[in-house]
């Protein structure tokens, strides 16, 4: 080494090297194949963006419901600026660790074993959310049953009872028709143009959601807000808490930060790309908590998608319901190959932590490919009451990739550039994450029990 790169590396700890320049020289052989020379600034926006909004938005405004409207809006935006550290933190020992990926920066930090645990939590929490999404599109094309009763799907509703509008041929067609396809990409740049198309429809949702406001207003038929969280007792104080686990959760998209970041033109610009997509998001999640608290108030459901199941009370009310849980569905459907990305990534570093990386040998890449779509199809026909087993994988996966780990990346600080306020933070995140997943799992056990019991006592 010579003696002026010898000097840069004595230089205090707290000083970090410059950004990277150039991609990880793995992917320099994939961009001379097939003439791509990196992602756009926008592509690289609308990717993030999308791995953000997510299911998670329909339940935002259950959560400033119980918040209340001022607290509710301002903890959105809490939440948007603690996960833009966390990402902050995370690319920046990133470059330290001279690391590509999330896996690689824990196993700078805590060896194999960290590495491997955030490969796990990283695919039961997206295999869990793409499960999710795939019921949520079966409920919405071809309804559902809920405490004996059917909910019409909009197939249904359309064209009557088919044959090929049951749930499973439904969910069979959208897999070959618009999944398969989306995720044989081997590039996540590839999703750019779906991923607007995505936050497209999310924008949708937030306008129609509006302008049903907007004329209830004009026509006096919508109350006032509570701004504030409503105390009738100790049940009600403790139940403020469950809505923390959707707040701190809202935003995990860290396990598609390394892939966009790889394929950019200029590296350099990932940290003023999260900072866009975050405030993006909390501009769609702000509005969507605001309207449909607005529109239903303290009817406001916990997926606020079941309250548009009837008159609006405003002209075009029935055609506005099916606007949105279309524009829902179809967000959701693009939604699904951007997790997808990153749960393949993540599966096959767990199964073949040495082999050559996945975008380079076709047969294993398609052998993952349809072994998770066979096993996430089969999840979401033959498992349909998964919202409880779920609610304890998120509390716990999800909490984990998006601040645990990040948190204690900083806390580890191997290379010696934590900063104090890194490390205060980080703390923080901790906190919040161990917090939310215990009133999470706590909420869930109580309820469980008291069902038992319940349905012991009738």
């Amino acid at each position: 080494m010579s003696l002026v790169s010898e000097r840069k590396y004595r230089r205090s700890p707290k000083t970090l090297p410059p950004l990277p320049t150039k991609k990880p020289d793995y992917y320099e052989p994939l961009q001379s194949e097939t003439g791509f020379d990196g992602a756009s600034f926008s592509g690289a926006v609308f990717n993030l963006s999308t791995t953000v909004v997510g299911a998670g938005i329909m339940a935002l405004p259950a959560a400033v419901k119980q918040l209340g409207l001022i607290p509710g809006l301002i903890m959105i935006l809490f939440g948007a600026m603690l996960t833009e550290s966390s990402i902050d933190i995370l690319l920046r020992f990133t470059r330290v660790s001279k690391s590509s990926s999330y896996s690689g920066v824990v196993h700078d930090a805590f060896g194999d074993f960290g590495r491997i645990l955030l490969q796990l939590c990283i695919f039961v929490n997206n295999t869990g959310m793409l499960i999710v999404y795939m019921v949520i599109i079966g409920d919405v094309l071809s309804g559902t049953w809920s405490e004996g009763v059917h909910y019409s799907g909009v197939i249904e509703e359309w064209f009557g009872q088919r044959w090929w509008s049951t749930r499973s041929v439904l969910l069979l067609l959208t897999t070959l028709l618009i999944f398969l396809p989306l995720i044989s990409f081997k590039r996540v740049d590839s999703l750019r143009y779906t991923s607007a198309l995505s936050v497209g429809f999310a924008v949708v949702f937030v306008a129609i959601t509006a302008d049903v406001v907007i004329v209830k207003l004009i026509n006096g038929s919508i109350g006032t807000p509570r701004l504030m969280p409503k105390f009738t007792g100790q049940e009600s104080f403790w139940k403020l808490f469950t809505t923390i686990p959707i707040l701190v959760t809202a935003y995990i998209c860290h396990h598609n930060v390394h892939p966009i970041e790889n394929e950019l033109k200029d590296p350099t610009h990932m940290k003023l790309i999260v900072g866009t997509s975050l405030s993006l998001c909390s501009t769609v999640y702000m509005a969507t908590s605001l309207f449909g608290y607005l529109l239903f108030g303290d009817k406001t459901q916990d997926d606020v998608l079941a309250n548009f199941d009837g008159d609006l009370g405003v002209p075009f009310g029935l055609f506005l319901n099916d606007m949105v849980r279309v524009s829902y569905c179809v967000h959701l459907m693009l939604v699904f190959p951007i997790v997808f990305y990153s749960l393949r990534l993540n599966l096959d570093g767990l199964l073949f932590p040495h082999a050559l990386p996945i975008a380079f040998d076709s047969r294993r890449f398609y052998l993952v490919t349809a072994f998770l779509m066979s096993f996430i199809f089969i999840g979401a026909n033959f498992v349909p009451s998964i919202w409880d087993a779920f609610q304890f994988t998120g509390a716990t996966a999800a909490v984990g990739a998006g601040f645990i780990f990040p948190a204690a990346i900083a806390l580890r600080d191997t290379h010696g550039v934590a900063t104090k306020k890194d490390k205060l933070l980080s703390w923080l995140m901790i906190f919040l994450a161990v917090s939310s997943s215990t009133v999470a799992i706590s909420s869930d056990l109580y309820s469980f029990f008291n069902g038992e019991e319940a349905a012991v006592g009738t």
